[in-house]
Order: C-alpha cells, then structure tokens, then sequence
C-alpha cells in the first residue's frame, strides 16, 4: 500500500503527519477534537476537523470545520513624519482579481509570512525584500486574527520610522517568487484619503493607516 503523502510519507515540500495538527487540543473543556483530515496540501494545508462542542445550554454537537493554514504572519507601515509620508506597495492579487476587485492591482503595507523567523526578524526581512528599506527601531502595534472563520493565521502588527536615507534597495520582491511588487511612497494624507474612496481595500492596510491617524505618528497631525 502506497503511503499517503503528507501523512505518512514526506510531500513535495518534506512534510509528514499533516493530519496530526489540532488533535491535542485541549485548552477549552467545552471543545473535544475526534478527528483531522487533511483535505489538501498545496504550499499551504487544508484539514477538515470534526469535534464536539458544549453549546451554552450545555447541550453537546458534533460539528466539522475546514481550516486552512498557511502559517502566521507580519506586516509594517514605514512612516516619514518629517515629510508626511508613508511607504506602501502595489501588486496583483488573484483571489481579490477573481471576486469582484476591478483589475486585482492592491494597494497594501508590505507583509510576508514568519517562515522560521520570529516576527521582528520577518518583517525586517520583508521590508527589504518588497520595499527596499532598511528599518530601524520596530513599534509592535498589535497582533489580530485576519479570517477567524477559516484562516488560522495570526499577523503581527508594526510600524517602523524612516527617512529617504533608509531606502538602501529597489525593493520589488523576489521575481523567484513570483513577486512583481511596485513600490508606493504616498502623502499619508491621499493614503488614510484613498481608504474612504475605495482605492485601498486591503484591511491589514486600512488598520495600520487608522491606527497612525488614532494613536499613532500622525495623531496630531489629524487633530489640528
């Protein structure tokens, strides 16, 4: 008998035991995990997992719901009080391209996913590679869970100082990557403005802007 990949033989990127993850759940007496399916292993894994909830009435369920996990993950708004700007990217997204975005072309704070880095490690690296931009000190703004319903990443939220002087690369991603990633130093004016207008539609994005006009490097500016 063949070995299933992912389970019980490495797939194409090394892994085993795919269906394992979740089974040890046991942080909520009110959730008992009975079973993981690993329904699909791309870059990413999507397992089906049925477990009995307690409802609120006490009253136990057998309910089933489908994860998919591609890891954690940080983004950073690099911001230039000085001149008032922001740096931001431009790239094609095909799952917004396919539901309803006019060409797919979203405008957001620049991000990646932590791999084996931790996260101020990952966003460092990321800037670099996207934007070209060598920061400094890094703000940890906050952590949040973007699609709880389905999507079990966790992105972490930062903010970072930068002046013309910090730009030490092209930036643009790796094209090994696939990445074709333009860079977008904006007013931050025209970019908290292009989030009530509808040209930025991504939500990390349109937290971190808010979060600078609240509470971050340009609350005061916006309270004048």
């Amino acid at each position: 008998m063949t070995g299933r990949p992912g389970i019980d033989t490495p797939d194409h990127r090394g892994r085993t035991g795919l269906d394992q993850a979740g089974r040890d759940l046991d942080r909520n007496p009110d959730v008992r995990v009975r079973d993981v399916a690993l329904t699909s292993q791309g870059w990413h894994v999507l397992r089906r997992t049925t477990f009995d909830y307690r409802r609120r009435d006490g009253r136990w369920e057998t309910q089933q719901r489908e994860t998919y996990d591609r890891g954690n993950g940080a983004v950073v708004l690099p911001y230039d009080t000085a001149r008032g700007r922001v740096l931001l990217t431009r790239q094609f997204r095909y799952p917004a391209y396919a539901n309803d975005h006019p060409d797919g072309m979203l405008i957001e704070a620049a991000a990646g996913l932590l791999d084996a880095d931790d996260p101020y490690t990952a966003i460092r690296r990321e800037s670099a590679e996207e934007l070209g931009v060598t920061l400094g000190p890094l703000t940890h703004i906050l952590d949040a869970y973007m699609s709880p319903g389905s999507v079990t990443e966790r992105l972490h939220f930062f903010a970072a100082p930068y002046t013309p002087a910090d730009r030490t690369g092209p930036g643009g991603g790796l094209e090994e990557d696939g990445e074709d990633i333009e860079v977008l130093e904006l007013p931050y004016t025209e970019a908290l403005a292009m989030t009530r207008n509808g040209r930025i539609t991504d939500a990390k994005t349109i937290l971190l802007l808010q979060w600078a006009a609240l509470n971050g490097p340009f609350a005061r500016q916006q309270n004048l």
